[in-house]
């Protein structure tokens, strides 16, 4: 069985740029596999907390977002609580940050 996914650093990269180009702050605050590693992001909306999202596949193996938080925006310590409980017992999985008004995910796919 072959992966015909991109590394995850250029991906990580491409949608970086993305965000920089329309003027949302990014960054990654862990860096993981840089062929296979999975994705976290962390999106901040001013004033109103955090929502967390972590790579996974769906019931039928199509890749998307489990909003780990249900939907609710947290406090950014909770969140930053759930990223050290997850980097630790995972030292593979990127961590993205991102600051946006709207909360919306720059990566693409679904969000369950």
């Amino acid at each position: 069985m072959t992966d015909d996914r991109i590394p995850t650093e250029i991906w990580v990269t491409a949608v970086m740029r993305q965000c920089m180009t329309k003027g949302i702050p990014v960054t990654v605050a862990h860096k993981g596999a840089i062929a296979a590693g999975t994705v976290m992001v962390k999106i901040f909306v001013q004033g109103q907390g955090c929502k967390l999202l972590n790579q996974s596949r769906d019931e039928n193996g199509n890749l998307g977002w489990m909003d780990i938080f249900d939907g609710s925006l947290v406090e950014e310590r909770k969140a930053d609580d759930y990223i050290r409980r997850t980097t630790s017992r995972d030292p593979d999985i990127w961590v993205v940050e991102v600051e946006d008004k709207s909360g919306a995910n720059p990566f693409e796919g679904k969000v369950f």
